[in-house]
């Protein structure tokens, strides 16, 4: 685990960095008007990202299932949650039944960062979502593409080595268990890994079950270093050469963010 993944008010600050950096810009530049919108943003952690759209005269909805990261969200947004421009709530997205009803409006922008990749059914997911989504509004993922040197979150680990170790997630999960177990990692650390491996995203994937989900990709963006490595390793954004966004089995090992928006 990174130092700053420790320090939940430093990330809280980094996700608010790049999203008003890389991620308002990117949906900007495909069209979408970044202001005065209703925003949700579903597994929304510490809410960093939320509330760099806040910030950008929006209100929203956070939604997120850890209770401890719900505290952590409401502690560094109470100034705008007593203005009413924030809810955060602690809730499986899947038990709310009546989006319009139980939060009075659908959504134009609805965010999910570094989460698609840990959920198993995403056909079932994106459809879900369909429903929270205004009659124009958008989708935004941003994700590690399973194949890519770090796509399988080891950098979780409490090992400083495997924690850096790239495309060690791509063994088969036999070898991998058991360099995890000798290595110290936790069974809970050891179950969230096999359960990322399980999903497996790539970038033909979910470009296949978002248009299988019967919407219209509308911006995607592949990036070969991930705005974030700057905080976690030192080295600026990049991103991937067009010849390489162009071959999707070599843009899944080399893409360490894949942006994609779609919209119905």
């Amino acid at each position: 685990m990174f130092e700053f993944h420790k320090d939940k008010k430093r990330y809280f600050e980094i996700q608010m960095q790049v999203t008003a950096e890389d991620i308002i810009p990117f949906l900007e530049s495909h069209g979408v008007r970044c202001s005065e919108k209703e925003v949700l943003e579903i597994g929304c952690g510490e809410a960093g990202v939320l509330n760099a759209f806040i910030k950008h005269g929006n209100k929203g909805v956070g939604v997120e299932l850890s209770p401890s990261r719900v505290d952590h969200a409401m502690h560094f947004l109470k100034d705008e949650i007593s203005s009413g421009r924030v809810q955060i709530i602690n809730r499986d997205i899947y038990d709310v039944k009546d989006p319009l009803k139980e939060f009075g409006r659908l959504f134009d922008i609805i965010i999910l960062k570094d989460v698609i990749e840990h959920i198993p059914d995403q056909g079932r997911f994106i459809s879900r979502i369909g429903d929270f989504l205004s009659r124009d509004g958008v989708v935004f993922f941003a994700y590690p593409p399973w194949w890519m040197p770090f796509g399988g979150h080891q950098q979780i680990c409490r090992n400083k080595i495997l924690r850096s170790l790239p495309w060690i997630h791509l063994l088969p999960w036999p070898v991998y268990r058991f360099i995890l177990g000798l290595f110290g990692e936790s069974q809970a650390t050891i179950s969230e890994l096999k359960d990322i491996k399980s999903t497996g995203i790539n970038t033909g994937k979910i470009l296949s079950t978002i248009k299988k989900c019967n919407f219209r990709i509308l911006g995607q963006k592949y990036w070969l270093i991930n705005p974030i490595y700057r905080f976690k390793f030192g080295i600026k954004k990049r991103r991937l050469p067009a010849f390489l966004a162009g071959i999707p089995v070599l843009r899944n090992f080399y893409t360490t963010a894949h942006y994609v928006m779609f919209g119905r």
